[in-house]
């Protein structure tokens, strides 16, 4: 009886390995719809909500994208097509700790929004500086990150922000803010994860990303219309005929438009290395150390001759700056 029971199992077992299909995954619309797997199932209803991990080089074919992790949940199967949206990404951590290191100072941020199209995403950046910065300057950096987010996600839908997110747009956008408190050395999105859907829109929602492809063409112009065509009338119908617009008596000459004055020259952001080399420059001043040269540069001195021409009262002044230190620096500066 025993064997008997043990051979009905066996064919039990052989019996769901057959009834069992092969169906391919399929990656979402913004990264080309590309087959990134398989997956085996006895029916469509057990694929809803699998959740497949891939590499951003396994889609572009870009060897330097593979620290990129993307991860799609299965929403639909059509045929032996299954579906997918995407739910978030992470770097790989072999890749955040080549970034870190001694010396240096790294501030992650954690911020929910709410996309055009109703979509919660919540996005974790990273900032990494050349070196090590007082807490202030921490809480600057994170609050532009903070504001660079909320400015990108909010006033775009959800593909536009994985398109700003995967692409480094967003990184970017934070680097160039960030710099003018610090030089940055690199700033990431280091992972993200879409928590669910707040509302739907009433309205007509534009197409998310304008038709972009991550690892695709761009699309294409439409052609735009012939000068001179016109419609033809439809059958049936009496051409229209347009009356004739009665001469108009020739106007004034225009007075001469005054010269436009010239526009101001916006201040130029200073490149990390100037700063490297201004803050330098300071710390070869008597009694004046890493930390009291990052402070000259903050309170917006740009050079040895600006600290030069400064009285002793007007150093005493600057925040952190003793009347003693200031005395020490006013007399070396005019030995």
């Amino acid at each position: 009886m025993a064997k008997k029971s043990s051979r009905a199992e066996a064919r039990k077992v052989k019996d769901r390995w057959k009834s069992k299909v092969w169906y391919s995954v399929l990656a979402p619309e913004i990264f080309g719809a590309s087959v990134i797997g398989e997956t085996l199932a006895d029916s469509p209803e057990k694929l809803d909500g699998r959740v497949s991990q891939i590499t951003l080089q396994d889609i572009t074919g870009d060897f330097s994208q593979m620290h990129v992790k993307l991860s799609f949940q299965i929403n639909r199967v059509v045929g032996l097509d299954a579906h997918t949206s995407f739910v978030g990404h992470d770097l790989t951590s072999d890749y955040i700790r080549r970034l870190t290191r001694r010396k240096h100072s790294k501030m992650d941020g954690i911020y929910d929004v709410t996309t055009l199209d109703g979509y919660r995403v919540r996005i974790k950046p990273m900032a990494i500086t050349e070196r090590r910065i007082k807490s202030s300057q921490q809480n600057a950096i994170r609050a532009q990150m903070d504001q660079v987010v909320n400015e990108s996600a909010g006033r775009a839908t959800l593909p536009e922000v994985i398109k700003a997110m995967i692409s480094g747009e967003m990184s970017k956008t934070i680097f160039r803010r960030c710099k003018p408190i610090y030089p940055i050395k690199r700033v990431e999105i280091r992972r993200s994860q879409v928590i669910g859907r707040e509302f739907i829109p009433d309205g007509p929602v534009r197409e998310g990303g304008d038709g972009y492809v991550l690892g695709g063409p761009e699309p294409e112009p439409e052609p735009e219309p012939e000068p001179g065509a016109e419609e033809a009338p439809a059958e049936g119908e009496a051409p229209v005929e347009e009356a004739p617009v009665p001469a108009e008596a020739p106007a004034e000459a225009p007075a001469p438009a005054e010269a436009p004055a010239p526009a101001e020259e916006e201040e130029s952001e200073v490149d990390p290395e100037t700063v490297a080399a201004i803050i330098s420059s300071f710390e070869d001043i008597p009694g004046i150390g890493p930390s009291k040269a990052q402070l000259l540069f903050d309170s917006g001195y740009r050079s040895v001759e600006e600290i030069k021409d400064l009285s002793e009262e007007d150093l005493a002044k600057i925040e952190g700056i003793s009347e003693a230190l200031a005395k020490k620096v006013h007399e070396a500066m005019h030995e």
